[in-house]
């Protein structure tokens, strides 16, 4: 008999020890299901303490399927054999299973149980999954006038993102439909007391070149506390009549290598058999899974110190979706943010190896860091313009030693901040400043930790930060220069992005990137249908969201603010509402 996984809670405290939960405790009160909602929401409001990377345990060794020539993962061992069942307790019936009660998830089982669709919807913890307070949508009926995104333009710049490895046809889906998602979703939340509102950035050239930065994004304002967009869509789907089944953990799905026709779950009544006709993964992607995360993300542990993605997105849904005949994207696609605040001298990189590996870093997100302020490398020169993507700064630091940088500012950041004027999430200081927030107050975790220091001049900066003192003065003083030149000799930052550093008192902090979640996963078409090795599509067997492939490659594209969460809560409505004959 196939006996239930270990639970999140479990794995948390057998893999990483009491001393993180310990940690988390102490500094957050605890991490409750209501504490660690809207995790990724919450790691905007500048320093947030987190998890290191704790892991799932592997199911053993085996090769799976990147793409169609399946050239991408020979020889690694992190998908292991597909589990034997020999004993069901119960055996139930359905039309539309849906495993997982996240973003995709739960915009799919709403849309369903609106269409009055026969479904089911299963879920490994005991509550719904966080979702992100804000998400892209193109031309919605918040869009004012005059800011209309050109669709094509938007297409073929995520085409660009993606280096052409993607499926515009799976792009455009969420182009075409994300609006009338959004126009669905949003009377929920006004009638729970959450505005809708439309994010417009000041239209500006970012990262010394030229990108195609559309409005897009819309945001459920501050605080985030619930309910947040899954309690909404929780209570919408219980008014209809429908339960969500809690504790439901995938064991594998039901097929025969073409056709899937449900799935086995582990339960506390023993393993669960449920028939559907069609089955939708929406269970995330494998950032918490230390050892996909070594076999397919190289390069993103090469320029990581933190994690602030949720714990139990093991990437289990798409090992079981390879198990029953998917392929994977064969490049790897992490979301980055550059915001891992470390003490001096931590490398990037997982400490420990196999699933016990982890994350050095205790902060989920320094927000901050996503701040165009002076970076420097231990050997105290800039080496990059810090004025671009999230993770594109990331990955140029994988080049400089350790993996890590050093961002210094001085007594004038809040103004430096508001005359930046980022986008994204990292405009959250932005608004912090505008608010009048002190600079000391934003960065409180890290300062009270000790990463982040201030010091009363750049001789005593340097000291602290473990940064030979000659080089950095240098720099400190060329970079000066620029300032006063507004003119950027070396990298070609925007003139207004660049900052003095003369006003004590003066902070510096490392960091790394923090990882917050993967974006490759299993090869869909337009209507999110799972391809197989042949090309073909896996009849009875969708995917959504991060548990999906098709869309990017190789990046988050940053200045697209909100795609990856309006493509996945599109995804998900998309899937539920092509099975109840409702698009065109």
């Amino acid at each position: 008999m196939r006996t239930a996984r270990e639970t999140p809670s479990d794995r948390n405290e057998k893999l990483c020890g009491r001393e993180v939960m310990d940690i988390m405790n102490e500094k957050r009160g605890g991490l409750t299901r209501r504490g660690f909602i809207g995790l990724g929401a919450l790691a905007a409001a500048g320093s947030m303490v987190g998890l290191a990377g704790c892991a799932p345990q592997n199911d053993g060794s085996g090769q799976a399927d990147a793409a169609p020539n399946d050239n991408a993962q020979a020889g690694t061992d992190w998908l292991g054999a597909e589990p034997e069942v020999t004993d069901i307790a119960r055996t139930e019936e359905t039309d539309f299973l849906i495993i997982g009660a996240g973003t995709a998830g739960m915009c799919a089982a709403g849309t369903a149980g609106d269409l009055g669709l026969d479904f089911i919807l299963c879920e490994k913890n005991d509550s719904v999954q966080e979702t992100r307070e804000y998400l892209g949508a193109v031309n919605t009926m918040y869009t004012p006038e005059g800011v209309e995104v050109d669709k094509a333009k938007l297409l073929n710049e995520l085409t660009r993102y993606a280096s052409g490895k993607c499926d515009q046809e799976v792009i455009k889906v969420w182009i075409d439909e994300s609006a009338e998602m959004i126009e669905w979703f949003a009377p929920m939340m006004e009638a729970a007391g959450k505005q809708t509102v439309f994010d417009t950035p000041p239209a500006h050239p970012s990262g010394g070149t030229d990108y195609y930065m559309p409005y897009l994004q819309h945001v459920y304002l501050p605080p985030y506390t619930p309910p947040m967009r899954n309690d909404v869509l929780a209570e919408h789907i219980e008014g209809l009549g429908h339960e969500i089944r809690y504790k439901h953990e995938l064991v594998k799905l039901v097929h025969d290598g073409a056709k899937v026709t449900g799935a086995i779950f582990s339960t506390s009544d023993g393993n669960v058999q449920i028939n559907a006709k069609d089955t939708l993964l929406a269970t995330g992607g494998y950032p918490a899974n230390p050892v996909m995360m070594s076999a397919l993300q190289p390069a993103a542990l090469e320029c990581c110190t933190a994690s602030s993605y949720a714990p139990n997105n093991d990437g289990y849904g798409l090992k079981a979706g390879l198990w029953a005949g998917g392929v994977k994207d064969a490049d790897p696609a992490p979301m980055i943010f550059d915001r891992g605040a470390v003490e001096p001298g931590v490398d990037c990189g997982y400490v420990g190896e196999g699933e016990k590996a982890m994350l050095p870093g205790t902060i989920f997100q320094e927000n901050i860091g996503s701040q165009p302020f002076m970076k420097v490398n231990r050997n105290g020169k800039r080496f990059v313009n810090e004025s671009m993507p999230y993770d594109f700064m990331c990955f140029a630091a994988s080049y400089q030693p350790g993996g890590v940088w050093c961002q210094v500012f001085d007594g004038n950041a809040s103004d430096d901040i508001l005359r930046f004027s980022t986008v994204g999430c990292s405009a959250f200081a932005n608004q912090m400043m505008a608010a009048g927030m002190p600079i000391d107050e934003f960065c409180a975790v890290a300062l009270e930790q000790g990463i982040m220091v201030k010091a009363d001049t750049l001789e005593e900066l340097a000291e602290k930060m473990q940064l030979p003192k000659e080089e950095f003065l240098a720099q400190v003083d060329e970079y000066n220069e620029m300032f006063d030149n507004q003119e950027d000799t070396q990298f070609g930052k925007e003139a207004y992005r660049l900052s003095a550093l003369r006003t004590p008192p003066f902070y510096g902090c490392w960091f790394g990137g923090s990882l917050l979640t993967t974006l490759d996963g299993l090869r869909i078409n337009k209507d999110c249908q799972v391809i197989g090795k042949d090309g073909g599509v896996i009849e009875g067997l969708y995917a959504a969201g991060d548990v999906s492939g098709s869309f990017f490659s190789g990046n988050y594209p940053e200045y697209i603010v909100g795609c990856a969460s309006g493509r996945t809560s599109t995804q998900g409505r998309h899937v539920a509402r092509l099975l109840a004959g409702d698009l065109a």
